[in-house]
């Protein structure tokens, strides 16, 4: 899964949103989706640290990049 872009794990991330969303999911694959997004959020947050570090100009820290929604898992 880290093989993925930000791009990438963002859509998977998004798919398993909406499946969880549409209440359609049993409890076990429910709980299975859920996992998968928190793998693909890391994902998504790994990714824009290390944009984030790359960008950073003579030490000086770039300002903190916001996720969308800070809604838990």
């Amino acid at each position: 899964m880290t093989e993925l872009t930000y791009e990438q794990a963002l859509e998977k991330l998004d798919q398993k949103l909406r499946e969880l969303e549409e209440g359609r999911l049993s409890l076990e694959d429910s709980l299975k989706a859920v996992d998968e997004a928190r793998a693909y959020l890391k994902v998504c947050q790994d990714r824009l640290e290390a944009a984030q570090a790359r960008i950073e100009v003579r030490g000086e820290p770039a300002a903190p990049v916001a996720a969308e929604s800070e809604a838990p898992f």
